[in-house]
């Protein structure tokens, strides 16, 4: 049995160690006190944070970012590390002389990076969404299976004891049969620009930064040029940080928070791929992500539970934030309260459960009676994690070290078998808003919308030669 302990005496196992003998792939057998080897791809931002949680365990041996000012924190940091530019070259020099990546680059790269070190054998911890296209999920699901590497998706809510015991307590029947649930996002508002105030890329191309590597950066992408806003700040149109909001290489508000704050929801729902896609949302660009969304992922009945409708809102309408209907807020807000910034609600034939938290792991139900006495800050079945928010992203960084250690891939509670599904499942509304009005019918396994030729064209991609994670590898 997977249990808190276990994970955490793994770790523990691992620190203060170094590993003598060479690295080479998932099917090497690790002695009881060898210490893993780990590479960073994207060490920058939160890949910072990302490489430095996997030092606590591992032993840091490269450094790959586009960025030479952004990963300058992380190079300081772990000295002895080789620094790369380029992951396709830190994988061909140095492939045998460690176990593991990080990925915490741009949503564009992170399947063909992804990719490529788990056909090399490499264990992968991905950053989320775990993919920029519906396909790219399904073959980062695919390759980790094949190569039988261990993996987890960085959705860091996952290791909360609270996400794990609000998924018992609704799975158990608590508020009843459920029909509907609603989850929103505070994205993409003040943390990145897109529609309405950019639908087309900027004017203003200066010459590209010497500390930053711009053919890396486009990786897969269509070459474009390197551009900054129009502002007296004049800081990086795409990189580092409004990427986010480009259909080239971000996956927008949903793409950003849906992993995080519908993983509650998807878990405790049993959910898997929707059979249909319905969106409303702001006017359409070739550029950039639309101002506001409401989505409807429509499910079948799921062997005994029946079907339901997620409804997925973001953005603002008319200088209104787009939320969940108010006359169902209502009833759940106590007196002078104002309803969070993001957040879940689940409806079922009982009750409501309410959680004003990005993680579902603190809720609430309505009527009160529905909680009482009920135990609701760890789980009774499922492996405990930890109870504070600070404490879970480096415990999703244990957990995957322990499976790695156990080659147990199922011991990480986000590998990519579980967050693959949780991704695809999202994507699809990034692509349902683009046929606004019209209900899309999704087959998962034929990877196709049956209704829409066109729509089924953006389930995948064209990467630019060399940079395919199908051929490269």
């Amino acid at each position: 049995m997977v249990t808190r302990r276990r994970v955490l005496q793994t770790s523990a196992a691992s620190l203060g160690y170094f590993l003598t003998a060479p690295a080479f792939s998932a099917t090497r057998t690790l002695g009881a006190n060898e210490k893993l080897r780990v590479a960073g791809i994207g060490v920058g931002g939160k890949g910072g944070s990302d490489i430095e949680q996997a030092g606590n365990l591992m032993e840091v041996v490269a450094l790959c970012d586009i960025d030479e000012q952004r990963s300058g924190g992380a190079a300081d940091k772990f000295k002895q590390a080789k620094r790369y530019f380029d992951y396709r070259k830190l994988m061909d020099e140095m492939g045998k002389q460690f176990d593991a990546v990080t990925v915490s680059t741009a949503d564009h790269s992170h399947c063909p990076a992804a990719v490529l070190a788990m056909k090399a054998g490499k264990h992968v911890y991905c950053q989320k969404p775990l993919s920029h296209t519906i396909a790219e999920s399904r073959l980062m699901r695919e390759t980790a299976k094949k190569y039988g590497v261990c993996t987890q998706m960085g959705n860091q809510g996952s290791a909360h004891n609270g996400l794990r015991r609000a998924v018992e307590l609704v799975q158990n029947g608590i508020i009843g049969a459920i029909k509907e649930a609603h989850v929103w996002t505070n994205r993409p508002w003040v943390y990145w620009k897109q529609a309405p105030d950019y639908t087309a890329r900027p004017k203003s191309e200066p010459p590209v930064p010497q500390y930053i590597h711009w053919e890396e950066f486009i990786g897969p992408a269509p070459m474009r040029p390197y551009a900054v806003f129009d502002d007296n700040m004049k800081r990086g149109a795409y990189h580092p940080h409004d990427w986010r909001g480009w259909w080239d290489f971000g996956t927008g508000a949903l793409g950003d928070m849906a992993c995080h704050t519908a993983n509650m929801v998807f878990r405790a729902l049993k959910l898997d791929a929707p059979i249909g896609v319905f969106a409303v949302g702001g006017e359409i660009n070739s550029e950039t992500y639309p101002a506001w969304a409401h989505i409807q992922y429509l499910y079948a009945a799921r062997g005994d539970l029946p079907p339901v409708t997620l409804h997925w809102y973001e953005g603002k309408k008319d200088g209104q934030r787009v939320l969940p209907p108010s006359e169902l807020v209502s009833k759940l807000l106590k007196p002078n309260e104002k309803l969070s910034d993001s957040g879940s609600l689940l409806v079922g034939e009982k009750g409501v459960l309410f959680s004003p938290n990005d993680y579902g792991a603190q809720f609430r139900f309505t009527p009160d009676e529905l909680g009482r006495g009920v135990q609701t800050t760890k789980p009774e079945k499922l492996p405990e994690g930890v109870s504070t928010d600070k404490e879970v992203d480096q415990y999703q960084k244990a957990e995957w070290v322990a499976a790695i250690k156990a080659n147990k891939p199922e011991m990480a509670y986000s590998n990519f078998e579980y967050a693959a599904r949780l991704t695809e499942a999202m994507l699809l509304g990034n692509i349902a808003v683009r046929f606004q009005g019209e209900k899309l019918e999704w087959d998962a396994t034929k990877l196709q919308f049956a209704n829409s030729k066109k729509a089924t064209l953006l389930v995948s991609k064209q990467y630019r030669k060399g940079w395919d994670p199908r051929t490269v590898g």
